[in-house]
């Protein structure tokens, strides 16, 4: 049985990824939120529901105990703070797959007029994100950072990765493409370790997401 702690779990991505693992009779989830009110009444039958804050160490704590893989799907402007807990929780724990999914832009890796409109739009907010993303690299967990582009809500699975280094591109992706990455990388715990990724879909280059 493979137990995945996913935190966040009412969020946009996390939606995508909870029914793609829903029917996995070698996973067990514990979903991990903040806002009872939201909960459907739908959720998986291999589930478990926490409501909380990463930020409460003995939630977290008992919420870590027997996982295999930790998904976040957090934000915030206290996102490092978050991360920082959910390291300390893993590492206490001994849990050491993590696939956490943070912004593009935080490396001022975009390039060209849509990087000048982004970093226009967000960069203060990504502050945080930069910070997270520096305590989860230097953790010495077994990581996998997600930078995705703007998000869609498009019913379609096409995106292309792009490295840690290298020049975003595109300027947009759907939730359900990151949820699908997401979801092979529990499936397949080995894929990407110790990688730092931009998502997009494939020729969506502009000098700003279609919909803005």
């Amino acid at each position: 049985m493979r137990n995945v702690l996913i935190l966040g779990a009412t969020g946009q991505i996390a939606q995508w990824v909870i029914p793609a693992l829903a029917s996995r009779p070698d996973t067990a989830l514990t979903l991990l939120l903040r806002d009872a009110k939201k909960l459907t009444g739908q959720e998986p039958a291999n589930a478990q529901v926490v409501i909380g804050s990463v930020l409460d160490k003995k939630l977290l704590k008992d919420a870590m105990a027997g996982q295999e893989i930790v998904y976040a799907n957090l934000t915030g402007e206290d996102l490092d703070k978050q991360a920082q807990a959910v390291i300390a929780a893993m590492q206490a724990a001994g849990v050491r797959r993590l696939v956490f999914v943070l912004s593009l832009g935080i490396y001022d890796e975009v390039p060209g007029k849509f990087g000048e409109w982004n970093n226009a739009t967000i960069g203060e907010d990504l502050k945080p994100f930069r910070r997270a993303a520096d305590l989860i690299e230097a953790s010495g967990l077994d990581y996998t950072i997600l930078r995705p582009a703007w998000l869609t809500d498009e019913d379609e699975v096409d995106y292309k990765l792009t490295a840690k280094g290298r020049p975003f591109k595109g300027t947009v992706v759907s939730r359900k493409s990151v949820a699908d990455l997401i979801a092979k990388v529990i499936e397949s715990p080995e894929l990407h370790v110790g990688e730092n990724l931009g998502m997009n879909k494939p020729g969506s280059d502009g000098d700003k997401p279609y919909f803005m």
